[in-house]
């Protein structure tokens, strides 16, 4: 298991490094969600690339439910893979969709607090709020969710994150804050709401603390916590400009070729 665990990972970072596809990997990485959480912390063992943030996934609970899983999961968000506002993203026959998340700019003194992770201190820790997109996708040539794992192990499915206008956090109501994410020129124009994040943005912030703080996770720089899709996976079926906007936090866009 050790060795082919290797070479599963070697295959993954390959792809994710050259951009291309590989094969399904073996479904005993993606059907059991602790397998596929030791492949990804693998995986991302393996990248020299400085880690800037990471991202909540499975965060729908009526997806966690639909696959049989209790909580979501976390994967790194790697430097390369945030783009700024606007920018431009190329995608592959392997990428699920679009996403439009609330994003967290996490002070770096996190890391010295000592004790677990609450809803009522969780916003202590925060610096700014922005909106963001996010593309997911896959590193092989596969598509849909079976399992949770799918996700996980294919460094969280994250392909690129486009980070909106940051502003410094203030307290709103993130379980219902209305959202959208729409292109115009191809007629598609799909609602959400921040309440289908795991409760709340917030409640999937604190998850992901506490999930760095039992893996004694530390970074040496404020970092980004993206809190998981408020639209569902939006298909690519159009390519185009994606202009998104959460309700008190902001506009971003992205245009996929």
């Amino acid at each position: 298991m050790k060795k082919e665990i290797e070479k599963i990972a070697d295959k993954l970072v390959y792809a994710y490094k050259k951009n291309k596809l590989i094969n399904p990997i073996p479904i005993k990485f993606t059907k059991n969600i602790e397998n596929a959480t030791k492949l990804r912390k693998l995986c991302e063992s393996k990248i020299n690339t400085k880690v800037v943030g990471f991202k909540a996934g499975g965060t729908a609970l009526p997806v966690l439910k639909k696959l049989k899983e209790k909580k979501p999961f976390y994967s790194a968000v790697f430097k390369n893979n945030v783009l700024k506002n606007g920018k431009t993203v190329k995608i592959n026959k392997s990428t699920l969709g679009i996403e439009l998340e609330v994003g967290y700019l996490i002070k770096k003194s996190f890391f010295n607090h000592k004790s677990s992770v609450s809803i009522k201190n969780v916003t202590k820790f925060i610096s700014h709020m922005m909106p963001c997109i996010e593309i997911v996708g896959y590193r092989q040539k596969k598509k849909g969710i079976k399992y949770l794992g799918d996700l996980a192990s294919d460094f969280g499915a994250n392909v690129k994150f486009l980070v909106g206008t940051k502003k410094k956090f203030k307290k709103l109501n993130f379980g219902n804050l209305k959202t959208n994410i729409k292109n115009s020129s191809k007629g598609v124009s799909v609602d959400g709401n921040t309440g289908s994040v795991y409760i709340s943005p917030l409640n999937s912030l604190k998850f992901v603390l506490n999930e760095l703080k039992k893996d004694k996770v530390l970074l040496k720089s404020n970092f980004y916590v993206f809190t998981g899709s408020t639209v569902g996976v939006v298909p690519l079926v159009k390519k185009g400009l994606y202009s998104a906007q959460i309700s008190k936090v902001g506009r971003v866009s992205s245009k996929i070729s």
